[in-house]
């Protein structure tokens, strides 16, 4: 397998969360596919790193994406980030979008880190999701 389907599983896990109302409740300052030219104020969600493993078999062509969903928040307190991250959760763990290349499996969720950031001024919160490709 390459990096083949790289682009259209970051387009799917895009429109997946950017077209959610529930998640765009929680997180005002929108979803973004790459860091913004400015920080946001609020709560906003970033589609982060991502590291791709073949995974391909005797039936076919297949890779693992190994994706990070972050959530930012200037909020007091971790709740409303921690809200966010539970949203993103729902959304993502197994799901099935169409993609442009190939064909989603499963997502499944892996981990998650929260920490303060910016001397403690914002929290974030790193999802870290498996996502598996055929084709």
């Amino acid at each position: 397998m390459s990096y083949l389907n790289a682009a259209a599983v970051q387009v799917a896990v895009f429109t997946l969360l950017s077209g959610d109302a529930s998640l765009a409740g929680l997180v005002p300052g929108g979803v973004f596919d790459a860091p913004p030219p400015a920080t946001p104020q609020g709560t906003y969600v970033v589609l982060g790193e991502e590291e791709v493993i073949d995974r391909s078999d005797i039936s076919g062509a297949g890779a693992e994406h190994r994706i990070t969903v972050q959530v930012v928040s200037d909020a007091a307190g971790f709740l409303t980030a921690k809200s966010a991250a539970a949203r993103i959760s729902v959304l993502l763990t197994g799901a099935q979008p169409a993609l442009g290349v190939g064909r989603v499996v499963a997502i499944w969720f892996h981990q998650a880190q929260a920490r303060r950031a910016e001397g403690g001024a914002t929290r974030r919160i790193d999802l870290r999701f498996r996502v598996r490709v055929e084709g």
